[in-house]
């Protein structure tokens, strides 16, 4: 019995067994978890909309995309360490797998140091260069700078997270996050409604929160002995584990830091169309994070499962998970969507009953429907590349769909729709998220692109076996299994 609980609730072996179950297996609680962890910033604005206000709504909207740009490193640190330890654990390199694992938790401290000192330094300067409307300014400033003095419980629960992961591990993760949110939901209405703090009380809520899912996460990591030694020693970092943590990650942490940057630019266009645009455009973001969720877990899953299985030389195996993947997400986002559309309205009301606000946001919502679906595709096979080491292709697309698309088309069509003579901001708001869904289209065709041309099967970091496979990669319907 205790052996039982021990499989179910440690590393997962995703180089054995049915690749549908061991991606439903893995997905369900990551799924779950991802979706506790959007009820972060969704109850944080979901509490200051109802007791404090659209003006502290929309501060908190406006502080997401420089939170975002600042965490790329958190990112870039953990998508290199999903792939080393998936790799190193369905390669059974026990030794290698320890010196990534202390490598990845000396780095997330020095990114979390670097992260406290530089993000209050720069968070005014940046939002007041935004034009970020005066009303909301200083409750922007204190939510960001708050966040960012305690960021090192965000950055171990996002990383260590990401290793347990890659051992195949969702479980732990997600209870730790549960007990976080429950945590975060009853500080934030305590610090808001009780005291009155405003958006300082949500932050403060938050960091909290994220310190303890954080220090459980560390918890649970030295509790696993049995895959890997944690010791004083291997937390040095070594130069060869360090410059392969990099070169994984560095892509990945340029992607969401391009898109970051573009979220910035159009930040400042949204800006320009007021309050209640910007208070639309936070509500729906908060849906749209749980849209997006399906697409993203089944792209973390994906990087795992490929990751081990390459580590393992088994590619066979990443191509049958990714047909089953696709088949997942795409049914997982279509349900969603739809749900959505029938009751987003439903959903809007618990941040603002301002119906203006509300409208505005259905607008924007329906234009992006069919765009949740297109990435799908676009996570799942980047979740493919990622976990068999070509990190570089999903960044080379994102640049893509965001700078040479999606800025581009949002600020053209603002200025065509515009009446003679107006100003930023005067023209329709539709193309704010009408851009999003191009680029999203796009991204999801050059993606399936790059995905058939194979590039990714060559990039293993531990596998030679893979990398000198010929095996034709199509996304056709499975054969019978031996």
């Amino acid at each position: 019995m205790a052996g039982k609980l021990s499989a179910f609730f440690g590393a997962q072996d995703m180089t054995q067994g049915s690749p549908m179950g061991n991606l439903v297996k893995f997905s369900v609680p990551l799924l779950i978890g991802n979706m506790a962890q959007q009820l972060y910033s969704t109850v944080d604005s979901i509490v200051v909309g109802n007791y404090v206000g659209d003006g502290a709504l929309a501060a908190v909207g406006a502080s997401g995309p420089i939170l975002n740009l600042l965490l790329v490193l958190f990112m870039g640190i953990s998508m290199g360490a999903t792939v080393m330890v998936s790799q190193y654990y369905g390669a059974k390199d026990r030794e290698k797998l320890t010196a990534t694992v202390g490598t990845t938790i000396t780095a997330t401290f020095l990114a979390s140091v670097f992260i406290m000192i530089v993000g209050p330094l720069v968070t005014r300067p940046i939002m007041t260069a935004l034009g970020t409307p005066a009303d909301i300014l200083e409750d922007a400033c204190a939510y960001l700078i708050i966040i960012f003095l305690g960021i090192i419980g965000s950055g171990y629960y996002n990383i260590i997270s990401g290793i347990l992961r890659g051992l195949g591990d969702s479980i732990m993760p997600l209870i730790f996050l549960l007990v976080a949110c429950a945590l975060n939901t009853a500080l934030d209405v305590w610090f808001v409604a009780g005291f009155h703090w405003g958006v300082a009380g949500a932050a403060i809520a938050t960091i909290i929160a994220q310190a303890v899912s954080g220090g459980l996460c560390l918890w649970q990591l030295c509790r696993m002995k049995e895959t890997f030694t944690l010791d004083l020693r291997c937390l040095w970092p070594r130069a060869q584990y360090v410059k392969q943590l990099i070169r994984l990650g560095l892509p990945s942490g340029l992607t969401q830091a391009i898109f970051s940057f573009a979220m910035i630019i159009v930040q400042s266009l949204t800006n320009s169309f007021g309050t209640a645009i910007i208070a639309a455009n936070t509500v729906v973001m908060r849906v749209d994070g749980f849209a997006m969720m399906p697409n993203f877990t089944f792209g973390t899953a994906m990087t795992t499962y490929t990751g081990q299985n390459i580590g393992a030389g088994k590619l066979d195996r990443c191509v049958k998970g990714t047909r089953k993947g696709l088949l997942l997400a795409l049914s997982v986002s279509v349900a969603l969507v739809l749900l959505i559309l029938l009751f987003g309205r439903y959903l809007m009301q618990m941040f603002t009953q301002t119906q203006e606000v509300i409208s505005i946001g259905m607008q924007m919502l329906q234009t992006l429907a069919v765009g949740y679906v297109a990435m799908s595709v676009t996570q799942v096979l980047a979740g493919v590349m990622r976990g068999a080491g070509d990190t570089m292709t999903p960044m080379w697309i994102s640049i893509i769909t965001t700078v040479i698309v999606r800025v581009p088309v949002a600020y053209g069509l603002e200025f065509l729709t515009r009446p003679e003579g107006g100003a930023m901001g005067s023209g329709a708001p539709t193309p704010l998220f009408l851009s999003l869904l191009i680029s999203w289209v796009i991204g999801a065709i050059l993606t399936s692109l790059a995905y058939r041309m194979g590039r990714w099967r060559k990039k293993s970091i531990v596998a030679a076996s893979v990398r000198d496979a010929h095996e034709e990669i199509e996304l056709t319907p499975d054969q019978p299994e031996a």
